[in-house]
């Protein structure tokens, strides 16, 4: 069937119409004078769409069922996993002979059947736990803490029942299922996860597709970090702003559907989503955003409506109805108490398992750096930690010594002697066996006696010297709250390519979100960090 539609591709605007299919096959488009509007200069046209045959609710059905094959994958995964974990550690303890467990009520019972009754209940919990739930897959760490949640929750239940029903069960045997289990369920959910990123960052598949709908402003913004993020499961697919209203100039335009705030339901079946997504509740009425989500087809299209709550985890944020008000908690982060407790115990043990587990490292680096020029092993150096109170920062040496009376003119000449990251670029002052040490982050190893000696934390915002912290202002001054990192957020995100502004955004969003799990996955991503050598120096 052909389709004319050149010369509506040529008008440098949007179509403010609605695609129809005559009997005899000729398509038409209905637009109106208001609806055509300028795009930035030098930005792609907006592609019109004219479907032979509009999207309807129940064809866009179809793209939920990436979810359930999802989850299917996940509950397999997590299946076989605990059957293994348990078998293993059934086989590890007890060998192949056949073993008794004492259990008053019922007397003498094989070890076979309570290594049954323990992987079924631990299957049960891991199915209740919401571990597999739409809104926590692929992003944040809320799915990985469900994870834990359940395999401590059952067996918290296991140790009840044995206490209850008094059942002799051999200690040996959960201390090996219950470490390995948790150990097994988390790195399979991670490398699912893995997969699942990289489906979405390359194909734009297993993702919601989007129409997102408001201000041209907060579309822009809503757009450009979609984009950015796209492991979040959010393919953008078009947009409904204010006739007469462009987007931002940076925001590619390049298969992106435009239409207007009149019909966004219509334009989104138009654009093949299935998502629409407020950004920014101001500029439509309640009643409006009521309206739209009545229009959705239950189960197929969805409704998202940001609240204008930047850098806030999940996690801290609840929702409660109130005489028909949805009122929105925002939970304020605590830097005391029984949660700063388990960060400095978690660091400190951290940080000792890794003083043993690298120490031929630092033997051969410290030879390395001793061989290598004349100086001292380690390089100190005063930098600002927690509450603004200074301390000696240890790394290797990696450049001359005295390199630090060169720093101002470098600075100077490369013209950044005015901003917080004070950084030369191919900093001359750098010794070769120092650039190694440097591309692979091993200068900075001894900080983790600074960990020891509870001056550091393993992961927080990068400590910094006097006259950088002289150039914060009150945002930046809040990265002072905890104590400064060996790692952080920003370096596992691109580390010294970003900019100053980028780096205080990812550290302020830690400071206010930080969890344990949540640790534990940046301690993960800089390893792959260090060794991709993403942003290295």
């Amino acid at each position: 069937m052909p389709v004319c539609v050149t010369q509506l591709r040529q008008a440098r605007g949007r179509a403010d119409g609605i695609a129809s299919v005559s009997p005899g096959g000729r398509v038409s488009v209905d637009i109106s004078p208001r609806a055509v509007s300028a795009t930035p200069a030098g930005s792609p046209a907006p592609r019109l769409v004219t479907p032979e045959t509009p999207r309807t609710a129940a064809t866009n059905s179809s793209s939920d069922k990436w979810e359930r094959r999802y989850r299917l994958r996940l509950f397999l995964t997590d299946s076989g996993l605990i059957v293994v974990v348990v078998l293993g550690a059934h086989l590890l303890w007890f060998g192949q002979d056949s073993a008794l467990a004492s259990i008053k009520l019922f007397g003498f019972v094989d070890y076979w059947f309570v290594s049954s009754a323990l992987a079924l209940g631990w299957l049960a919990a891991m199915q209740f736990s919401g571990s597999r739930d739409s809104r926590v897959l692929g992003t944040g760490s809320r799915e990985y803490q469900l994870v834990f949640n359940a395999c401590f929750a059952w067996f918290g239940i296991v140790a009840i029942l044995a206490t209850l029903l008094k059942i002799d069960i051999a200690r040996g045997y959960l201390l090996i299922a219950f470490p390995a289990g948790v150990v097994f369920l988390l790195a399979g959910r991670k490398l699912w996860r893995i997969w699942l990123n990289r489906q979405r960052k390359l194909r734009g598949a297993f993702s919601a597709r989007v129409m997102v709908i408001g201000s041209a402003s907060s579309v822009s913004n809503m757009v450009r970090e979609l984009r950015l993020n796209p492991h979040a499961g959010y393919h953008v697919v078009g947009v409904c702003i204010p006739d007469g209203a462009t987007l931002s100039p940076d925001v590619d335009l390049t298969g992106l559907h435009f239409g207007s705030l009149e019909s966004p339901v219509t334009h989104l079946r138009l654009s093949g989503g299935n998502t629409i997504a407020v950004a920014g509740g101001d500029m439509l009425k309640t009643s409006v955003i009521r309206k739209i989500s009545w229009q959705l087809a239950p189960g197929a299209e969805h409704l998202i409506v940001s609240p204008n709550l930047i850098d806030i985890a999940g996690p801290r944020i609840h929702t409660r109805p109130v005489s028909g008000l949805s009122l929105i908690h925002v939970e304020t982060p605590k830097y005391s108490g029984a949660k700063l407790f388990m960060k400095n115990l978690f660091d400190f043990i951290g940080a000792l398992l890794l003083t043993i587990t690298l120490s031929p490292i630092f033997a051969a680096v410290a030879i390395a750096v001793r061989l290598s020029s004349d100086g001292p092993v380690f390089f100190k150096q005063t930098r600002i930690g927690r509450d603004g109170k200074p301390f000696e920062m240890l790394k290797f040496r990696s450049m001359t010594a005295g390199a630090h009376v060169q720093l101002a003119d470098l600075l100077a000449a490369q013209g950044t002697s005015g901003t917080p990251l004070f950084k030369v670029h191919n900093d001359p002052r750098v010794t070769r066996v120092g650039n190694v040490l440097r591309r692979y982050s091993l200068d900075e190893l001894p900080q983790i006696f600074n960990v020891l000696r509870g001056e550091m934390s393993l992961v927080g915002p990068r400590p910094q010297v006097q006259a950088e912290v002289e150039l914060y202002d009150d945002s930046a001054t809040r990265r002072l709250l905890l104590k400064p990192g060996i790692t952080g957020l920003w370096q596992v995100s691109g580390r010294s390519n970003l900019s100053w502004d980028a780096a205080i955004r990812l550290d302020l969003y830690y400071i206010e979100n930080r969890s344990t799990v949540g640790d534990l996955d940046i301690l993960w991503k800089t390893l792959r960090a260090v060794l991709q050598r993403d942003g290295a120096v």
